[in-house]
């Protein structure tokens, strides 16, 4: 009996972290649901253990069910037949197991049938989807599309939708990418007109490269306003699958994560519901609900690690290489270690992200009852501006590093790696979507750089400075402190250079040294709080220190002239 969450103690950590006091007590909004429902918790250690009680079904059902089933949905995936996608058999199995343990739509109010859970448990349930399958955490993490509605549709729309995750198990698709409209999505030409007669909207176009496309319950982001080409013209809707208006044209035949469906769709007078205002589906709903996306791609990220990393531990272990084990060779320990610290930082920054989404998220819900009290507005607009910024680099490292990682864990298996004898030939193709969609990296690196330039990230590791931490731990603070100031003087140097494409070209450089900087010091108050994470903290900051100064120094010796050098 395997329990994928109970075997890693790193998720307990997190899930126990000071700011959780906080989180639940604003999520739970003092405990008002144990009046009505017999299932809502009654303090703070009732609801914390019902977290970990939950979290305890899903980790069984992922090392029990989902995993064992990972190989053979790899190699069957889901088909197209009279126009209806039918997933593998494990998919099925999968998703039919969470539905019967009550634990789909957990993180919706329980007046909808939800567990009421905050962001970070929901998260974690989500990397332990991904370590046992990657294709199914999609599957599993599109109750985003719920959440959406939760938000920001009409009572109406949500009475009608929402009640349907948890009582029917039904799924869920965001319907956004179009042939010509991929990360520009303000060129998006699917249209959406109003029928005065039936007193609803009519879908026409196509949709491409859709995950989980023949889902029951659709987000479709439509072009409503006549005579407009960018994002002030576009709404979001919801569609209903019952109503048998969307032909779903092919599922693409993929690389990776194969057992989740990505289709091509076709509305034809396809009836839908607006959801929220008019004019604001790109720019309000559909921003709101990639961010959710990108966090959900970040614990699917480092589900993957984790899934990677124990992969390569495992056989470093077995295989033994001119009498003895390979693992006791430098340069096969060495890789080891440095995939369980990078393993340990983008699980730290995952965390600390979506803690920040937590708090800001509930004073959005509690804004909706009654006006918030100042002090909750400036803190508010703080988690905000910090979980905005944090989400673009979430993605950015989680994503890269879980593709080094199942690269360096191929490669400790050698080649019985490259063979499809061993998991990790699964979890390498699977990894490589993650830099991709969601916005790729470099959609990452345009939105992480905002925090450079009005100088959020900087402010946020000079108060990260003045933070106490043990005696023991301040060399580690110190070189964090040197990294800083190095990466405030490069910042400089780029910006007084008065070229913006210089800036633009070396973003990507700025945006990673602040990521390196900052993760450094999450990992050094993941130390702060248990010895566990001293050594990951000592192995990735040094790793970032010569990271960052590698791209110091080529930005140091770099003159806008050669930017020529780099066109085509």
């Amino acid at each position: 009996m395997a329990n994928f969450y109970t075997d890693n103690e790193d998720l307990k950590f997190h899930l126990t972290h000071p700011a959780m006091d906080k989180i639940v007590s604003l999520k739970e909004r003092n405990f008002a649901d144990k009046e009505q429902y017999d299932y809502a918790p009654v303090d703070f250690e009732d609801c914390m253990d019902n977290y970990d009680k939950i979290l305890e079904i899903i980790g069984e059902i992922a090392g029990d069910t989902i995993a064992p089933n990972a190989e053979d949905v790899d190699h069957d995936g889901p088909e197209l037949i009279n126009n209806q996608v039918n997933y593998a058999k494990g998919t099925r199995q999968n998703y039919d197991t969470l539905v019967q343990a009550g634990v789909v739509g957990i993180s919706l109010p329980r007046k909808y049938g939800g567990l009421n859970f905050s962001f970070v448990p929901y998260v974690m349930s989500a990397e332990l989807v991904a370590r046992a399958d990657a294709g199914f955490a999609n599957i599993w993490g599109l109750q985003d599309c719920a959440e959406t509605l939760h938000e920001f549709a009409s009572d109406e729309i949500k009475d009608e939708f929402l009640p349907r995750f948890n009582r029917d198990g039904a799924t869920a698709a965001m319907d956004l990418t179009e042939p010509d409209a991929g990360s520009d999505l303000q060129a998006v030409q699917l249209k959406a007109t109003y029928d005065e007669k039936a007193g609803l909207w009519r879908l026409n176009g196509v949709k491409r490269f859709i995950t989980n496309g023949d889902a029951d319950v659709s987000l479709v982001l439509a072009r409503s306003e006549e005579g407009t080409s960018d994002a002030r013209g576009l709404s979001l809707f919801v569609y209903d699958r019952k109503d048998n208006a969307m032909t779903v044209r092919r599922i693409e035949n993929k690389l990776g994560i194969k057992g989740s469906p990505t289709c091509e769709l076709v509305f034809t007078n396809a009836p839908a519901k607006l959801v929220g205002d008019r004019k604001m589906g790109l720019i309000k709903y559909v921003m709101s609900l990639m961010n959710s996306a990108r966090l959900g791609v970040g614990a699917q990220s480092v589900g993957i690690a984790e899934a990677a990393y124990r992969e390569a531990l495992k056989y470093a272990h077995e295989r033994e290489q001119f009498g003895k084990s390979i693992i006791e060779y430098p340069a096969v320990y060495e890789m080891l270690t440095n995939m369980k610290a990078k393993t340990d930082a983008i699980r730290t920054l995952l965390y600390e992200t979506s803690r920040y989404v937590d708090i800001y998220k509930s004073y959005n819900n509690i804004a909706e009852d009654r006006t918030l009290t100042p002090e909750e507005r400036n803190d508010f607009k703080h988690h905000q501006r910090i979980a905005d910024v944090y989400t673009p680099l979430l993605k950015l490292f989680s994503s890269e590093y879980c593709n080094q990682i199942a690269y360096d864990s191929l490669q400790v298996h050698g080649g019985t790696g490259f063979m499809k004898d061993f998991p990790i030939e699964r979890i390498y193709r699977d990894a490589r979507i993650t830099t991709i969609y969601e916005g790729t990296s470099q959609l990452q690196v345009v939105a992480a750089i905002k925090g450079i330039g009005n100088g959020l990230y900087m402010k946020i590791l000079r108060d990260n400075e003045k933070l106490s931490i043990k005696p023991e731990l301040e060399y580690l603070k110190h070189s964090l402190v040197k990294m800083t100031d190095q990466l405030e003087k490069t910042i400089e140097k780029v910006t007084t250079a008065e070229s913006a494409e210089l800036y633009d070209f070396h973003s990507r450089r700025l945006v990673e040294m602040a990521g390196n900087t900052l993760i450094g010091y999450l990992l050094l108050f993941d130390a702060n709080r248990s010895d566990k994470y001293k050594k990951s903290a000592e192995i990735f900051i040094r790793l970032g220190k010569t990271e960052n100064t590698q791209k110091v120094s080529f930005i140091n010796s770099f003159d806008v002239k050669e930017l020529g050098n780099y066109k085509y």
